[in-house]
This record gives structure tokens, sequence and C-alpha cells, in this order.
């Protein structure tokens, strides 16, 4: 059976899940996206952290929204939980291998968010029909890397984890900067720094004054340059 019969059919069951006009987002990422919200069509590209592109899905699934995971090989579905993704809401499709744009293509019809790492390089009329498909249907996409016509860049460029002292301790909470530009109203360049997540579990804007819950200053470890260390 051919596997765009074999999508078609699963996404004759799930269209009910469509959002709305906006996919909902966790209040604390809202400052990323200049409607506060994923406008169904529109491309969100995230550079740098599988976590972030998780925390974009969380809210909506746990409002009943289904999202599909696709070409993310090795998602960490424990991980994922931790960070608000509703798993009875997920489906997975890790490893399309080249045939991706006919499994997003597909899944873009059944599902109202979707994370997708595509292979190789996007160009040409596949950048512009996947998101015409997904306008038409209600999905957004959240894509990791760059994608051409993005109308939102994501990029973490810094991350800290707290927890670690003189040399051991238990990692209990990780900071990020995110810089955030794109198109239209994206345009304007800004950074945004989150607990990704607190101590608590929690994901929430993060400011100069501020300490994740319960966890000391003192006891700040930066790891920008080893990458997170959560398997997501």
């Amino acid at each position: 059976m051919r596997v765009e019969t074999t999508l078609s059919a699963l996404a004759a069951q799930l269209r009910p899940s469509r959002p709305g006009p906006l996919v909902p987002v966790l209040p604390a990422l809202h400052d990323l996206l200049p409607e506060r919200g994923l406008r169904p069509g529109t491309v969100v590209s995230v550079g740098g952290d599988t976590s972030l592109m998780l925390a974009l899905a969380a809210a909506a699934t746990t409002a009943g929204t289904w999202c599909a995971a696709v070409g993310l090989q090795g998602l960490g579905l424990v991980a994922a939980a931790e960070l608000g993704v509703a798993l009875d809401r997920l489906l997975l499709a890790e490893n399309p291998g080249e045939r991706w744009p006919e499994v997003a293509t597909a899944l873009a019809d059944a599902v109202g968010i979707m994370l997708l790492r595509p292979t190789g390089t996007v160009a040409g009329p596949l950048a512009a029909r996947l998101p015409a498909v997904a306008r038409r249907t209600g999905c957004a996409l959240v894509v990791a890397g760059p994608w051409p016509g993005a109308q939102v860049r994501l990029d973490v460029v810094d991350r800290s984890w707290v927890g670690v002292g003189q040399g051991r301790g238990r990692l209990r909470a990780r900071r990020i900067t995110v810089a955030s530009g794109g198109r239209g109203a994206a345009a304007v360049g800004r950074q945004t720094q989150l607990w990704l997540p607190d101590a608590d579990g929690a994901i929430r804007r993060a400011g100069p004054a501020h300490r994740a819950a319960g966890v000391p200053a003192q006891a700040r470890y930066a790891a920008a340059e080893r990458g997170p260390l959560a398997v997501v």
C-alpha cells in the first residue's frame, strides 16, 4: 500500500482536530511570535534547539490539537511530555527519508501543527507548495533549520544550565536566549530569555533579576559551548 494512501486514510480520521485561526502557544512564548500564536500555513524556522520546537506544540496538543513530528529521529518522548506535549496527540514519522515531502503534505491534512526536520536542501516549488497545503488545511509549520521565505525565524543563541556548583550537583533548570526575526511584523529583531524549563519543570520568561525557582545563583553552570544535555 502506498504511503500516501495510508496517510490520507489517517487524515480523514484526525481532521476534526483543527485549532482555529491561530494555533495557541504557551504564554511564555507569546513574544516570540508577532501574532502571539501560530497561524496555519506560516512557517516558523527554529535553529539550534529541538526543545523549543516541542515547547511551541505544548499548548495546542494539551488543548486537543493533533501534532505530527516528521523527520525528528531519536525524539525523546519523556522529554517531550515533560515540556508539556500531550503524547496522545502526537504522531511520529521519525525517518521518512527522501519521501518526507509526501509524508509532510499528507499529514498537513490531518493535524493542526507539524514539527518538521527536512532531509537535504529545501528550495524551489517545494518551499512554497507545503505552506500552501498547510494554509488550505489549517496546519501550522514549525521547521528545524532554515526554510526559504519563513515568516518567523527563531534561533537559540545562548544556553546555560543551573544546578551544578563546584563540578558536581544535579542539572535542575535551563535558561536560553532566543533571537527572533523574519518578515513583515516579525522583521524587527529582538532577543528573549526563557527558562526551558525552570527548576519546577515550567516554561516561563526569564529576566536579569529572575532565578530558577529554588536554585541559588551561584549554582549556575554555563554550557552554551557544549549544547543542551537534555535528550529530546
